[in-house]
């Protein structure tokens, strides 16, 4: 699948954590250290996440990278 199709999957994973944890998209950036702009963009699968970003926010979320990116 083109490489959107992971954006998106690994976007809608980020975002079913933060919901089940009831945080914010501010409030996830704020904890992993990234902009507001950039995470709705990550979540959105509009933006390429690099291997860094997304051990912040796994960090943030309190689960681990592969529990992010298991469904690619």
């Amino acid at each position: 699948p083109p490489s959107s199709d992971y954006l998106v999957i690994i976007g809608a994973a980020i975002r079913e954590q933060r919901k089940r944890l009831r945080l914010t998209q501010e409030r996830l950036a704020e904890k992993a250290e990234l902009h507001p702009n950039y995470m709705g963009r990550v979540e959105r699968g509009e933006e390429h996440v690099s291997l860094i970003a997304l051990r912040r926010i796994a960090k943030a979320l309190n689960v681990r990278v592969r529990d992010l990116v298991r469904d690619i």
